[in-house]
C-alpha cells in the first residue's frame, strides 16, 4: 500500500467516525419544537418589524403558541392575521385597534426657531446627540428623515417643509419610525 492510499483510507475512516459522532450528537441534543409555531409563522406577514415587541415573527409566533403573548399584536397583519392565529390555536378572537403613526410637531423650516446652524451628518440621531439638534424646541422634529428611511412599508415621505408625512393607507402601526426618532 502506498502513502496516497494510506492517507485516503485514514481520511475516510476519520470522516466516518466524525459523521457517526455528529449523528449521535444530533439525536442526543435534538430539541423538539411545537409544530404549531411553524404554522403561526406561515400566517404572519413576515415583516420582522418588531412592532409586536418581539425580535421577529418567529419569536412572536413562539410566544403566542406558549401563551406568553396575545394573538393580536401583529400590526402589519391586522385583524385578519389575529383571527387566523386565534382560529389555529383555539383562542378567543379579540379585536385589534388600528394604529397609525402621527406627527404632532409643526416645527417646519418656516415655523421653527433655530438656535444654531447645524452642519454635520444628516441624521436625526446624530443631530440629537449634538446638543439636541439645531432647533430651539428640543422635542420637535429635526427633519433629517431617519423615520422615513426606517419605514419598511414606504408609508412616509419627507415634505418640502422639512417634516415627514405619513401615508395612512400604507402605515401598519409597527412603531419602527417611533423607535428610530430620537
Amino acid at each position: 500500500m502506498n502513502a496516497l492510499t494510506g492517507a485516503l483510507l485514514t481520511m475516510a475512516i476519520l470522516g466516518l467516525i466524525f459523521s457517526l459522532f455528529l449523528v449521535l450528537a444530533y439525536k442526543k441534543l435534538k430539541v423538539e419544537e411545537d409544530p404549531r409555531i411553524h404554522k403561526v409563522v406561515e400566517i404572519l406577514p413576515g415583516a420582522n418589524c418588531g412592532g409586536c415587541g418581539y425580535p421577529g415573527c418567529s419569536a412572536y409566533a413562539e410566544a403566542v403558541v406558549k401563551g406568553e403573548a396575545p394573538p393580536n399584536l401583529c400590526a402589519p397583519g391586522g385583524q385578519e392575521v389575529a383571527e387566523a392565529i386565534s382560529k389555529l390555536l383555539g383562542l378567543e378572537i379579540t379585536a385589534m385597534e388600528k394604529k397609525v403613526a402621527k406627527l404632532m410637531c409643526r416645527g417646519s423650516i418656516e415655523n421653527a426657531v433655530r438656535r444654531a446652524e447645524y452642519k454635520g451628518i444628516e441624521s436625526c440621531r446624530v443631530a440629537d446627540a449634538t446638543l439636541k439638534g439645531d432647533k430651539a424646541c428640543v422635542y420637535g422634529c429635526l427633519g433629517f428623515g431617519d423615520c422615513v428611511r426606517s419605514c419598511p412599508f414606504d408609508a412616509m415621505y419627507m415634505g418640502e417643509e422639512g417634516l415627514p408625512h405619513i401615508i395612512e393607507e400604507k402605515c401598519t402601526g409597527c412603531g419602527i419610525c417611533v423607535e428610530t426618532c430620537p
